[in-house]
């Protein structure tokens, strides 16, 4: 059923179930990398940490034309800084960001990060979603993410309505009373000897869709037709996909950097429409040391990347 010049919007059972088989759900996002939450169920927001092993290389790809965001500069090829030492998610729009200083603090208390002639200094570019409700104003702050590093882990990651996905929407296309819930979800993507992970946090202003087309969570709306979100209130940046790309490879910044577009590109192929003037869609990716000789292909990795984030948004909401 194609309205006022949209797309189909409900997905029959079976196409569900069959996303719900296809994306069977993986417990850790990569080896190496530790993943905490911090939930908070009567604000119903939270934020996500991810600690990645020591000597990664860390770049970015930015796509939502609304993104807020704390040292993502550093990551740009331009800039010399290779190595980070946490990726914090988070909600509660720009105010979220404040949960970087608890995860700074938690890190530098544990002697990790730069180290510099006055203190060692923790490099955490964070990223976050628009997740704020009237009268449930309490967005995450520095305590929030020191219990996300005191909590994370490698394996049994915790996914669905949980940190940084706590509060996310999806299906806000047609007017934002008609959104479903989104969340957080893993993904993984193999071939060749080849691996990569991904984590994202759904809140789009778009539907998510199966590998077929079929919606599997999306507006609500019985007739929809596309509004925008800016058209029921003041335009803010309240839609964003957040995902995290993570490898074991022997790469420079410029090939993170790369792979951290393919990545977007899983939420190009899995959410519809995607990358709108509402978004805010941030991929990071990152590349832990590889001790191995055999050679990287690249673009297998590129593909990988994308399949793994389109794998992680799908899985993020069936649940």
């Amino acid at each position: 059923m194609v309205v006022d010049g949209c797309y189909t919007i409900i997905g029959d059972r079976s196409a569900i179930n069959q996303a719900i088989a296809d994306n069977r759900r993986p417990r850790r996002l990569f080896a190496g990398f530790k993943v905490g939450h911090f939930t908070d169920e009567n604000a119903g927001t939270g934020c996500t940490v991810v600690l990645p092993p020591p000597g990664n290389v860390t770049s970015c790809d930015v796509r939502g034309s609304s993104p807020s965001s704390r040292e993502l500069e550093l990551l740009h090829l331009d800039r010399r800084l290779e190595e980070v030492h946490a990726v914090l998610l988070t909600g509660g729009s720009a105010f979220g960001l404040a949960a970087a200083d608890g995860v700074m603090t938690w890190l530098a208390e544990r002697g990790v990060g730069y180290r510099t002639a006055a203190a060692v200094v923790p490099i955490v570019p964070a990223a976050v979603i628009f997740d704020l409700r009237a009268g449930r104003a309490s967005p995450p702050g520095a305590v929030a993410g020191r219990a996300a590093c005191e909590a994370a882990t490698e394996e049994d990651v915790a996914t669905g309505l949980v940190g940084a996905g706590r509060g996310a929407t999806v299906g806000k296309w047609a007017g934002r009373q008609h959104a479903t819930e989104g969340g957080l979800g893993l993904g993984n993507a193999e071939s060749g000897g080849h691996q990569v992970g991904a984590l994202a946090v759904v809140n789009p202003v778009g539907d998510v869709i199966s590998s077929e087309g079929a919606v599997i969570a999306g507006t609500t709306a019985a007739r929809p037709s596309f509004t925008g979100p800016g058209s029921e209130e003041v335009e803010l940046p309240a839609n964003t996909v957040l995902a995290v790309v993570a490898t074991t490879a022997s790469l420079d910044k410029r090939a993170v950097r790369w792979l951290a577009a393919r990545g977007s590109d899983g939420v190009t192929v899995s959410v519809r429409p995607a990358h709108t003037r509402y978004d805010g869609d941030v991929t990071f990716a990152c590349a832990a040391p590889s001790r191995a000789d055999s050679p990287v292909d690249l673009d297998v990795l590129g593909r990988l990347a994308t399949e793994a984030v389109a794998s992680a948004i799908r899985q993020a909401i069936t649940r």
